[in-house]
């Protein structure tokens, strides 16, 4: 039986580039975003980790569903798949700054997909389909 973690993020795609995280116990990139706590929505949890990880405030309201990426999940056991929730909208031009656990930040275009989760190299594949990133 395969384990599932579940989790929500947030995409923000400016100057075709996507903002990605890296938290400081991993070597791979994600999207900001996170478990939801209970009793949240899954835009309440990617607004909350967006602000959390990286200083952003984004209106859980104005979040739009993007897509749903079931991919193995990065430092789990063998088996142990995450389906990410991922979410767009909440305009927000401010600068990120990386807070938390959050080490490191970046705008990744197809370039750099190699140095991304398994799931956010989905995510980023899709945001080349829709034209999104280069």
């Amino acid at each position: 039986m395969r384990k599932e973690v579940l989790a929500t993020a947030w995409v923000c795609v400016r100057d075709r580039r996507v903002l990605v995280v890296r938290p400081h116990y991993t070597d791979v990139f994600y999207l900001p975003g996170g478990k939801p706590e209970p009793g949240e929505t899954y835009p309440e949890a990617a607004a909350r980790e967006v602000r959390e990880e990286v200083g952003l405030v984004v209106d859980p309201a104005d979040l739009t569903l993007f897509t749903e990426i079931v991919a193995e999940a990065h430092n789990r056991p063998p088996g142990t798949q995450v389906r990410l929730i991922c979410f767009t909208g909440g305009k927000n031009d401010d600068q990120p700054a990386a807070a938390a656990e959050i080490g490191e930040l970046g705008w990744f275009t197809s370039a750099e997909i190699h140095r991304c989760a398994p799931a956010i190299k989905v995510l980023l594949g899709e945001l080349i389909v829709a034209g999104l990133i280069d």
